[in-house]
């Protein structure tokens, strides 16, 4: 169901320190204090409230593919206390459907180009399989196709 209005209005009252911009997608811009959202999204108010979720929480960047994880799950359980506030509820299958796409997401990062076995993180973006010792980064690929680039 596409956002309810009365939530950005709320949303903007209470939440001062934080500005809600209306775009193409929804995401948390720490740099700019900025939640963007898309309006017309069929799970939009729960996917604000997960944004403002990683908003009120201060959440900046992540060194390893584990802390984002972390980081989406703790944003989405600030999401339900800020939509029991407001009388929105989120229910487990929205949370667990948008935490499945990150661990998928996170499994095609660590998957070894050159075996298929699952690799280890070394870096940032850097990866290494312990089956053939294969190397390879990755791109950020959270809004774009991921990339994995062979460093042997």
């Amino acid at each position: 169901m596409p956002l309810t209005p009365w939530l950005i209005d709320k949303v903007r009252r209470t939440v001062t320190d934080i500005q809600l911009v209306a775009g193409d997608s929804f995401y948390w811009s720490p740099t700019e204090r900025q939640v963007v959202y898309n309006a017309t999204d069929e799970q939009a108010d729960s996917l604000l409230l997960h944004e403002l979720g990683h908003a009120t929480l201060g959440h900046l960047d992540y060194g390893r593919d584990v802390s984002l994880l972390a980081m989406e799950s703790d944003a989405w359980e600030e999401a339900r206390r800020h939509g029991q506030k407001l009388g929105i509820e989120i229910d487990d299958e929205t949370i667990e459907n948008h935490l499945n796409s990150y661990r998928d997401w996170l499994h095609a990062r660590s998957t070894c180009p050159n075996c298929s076995a699952t690799g280890l993180q070394i870096g940032t973006k850097q990866y290494r399989c312990p089956a053939c010792q294969h190397e390879w980064r990755v791109n950020e690929a959270r809004t774009c196709q991921l990339r994995r680039y062979s460093k042997n």
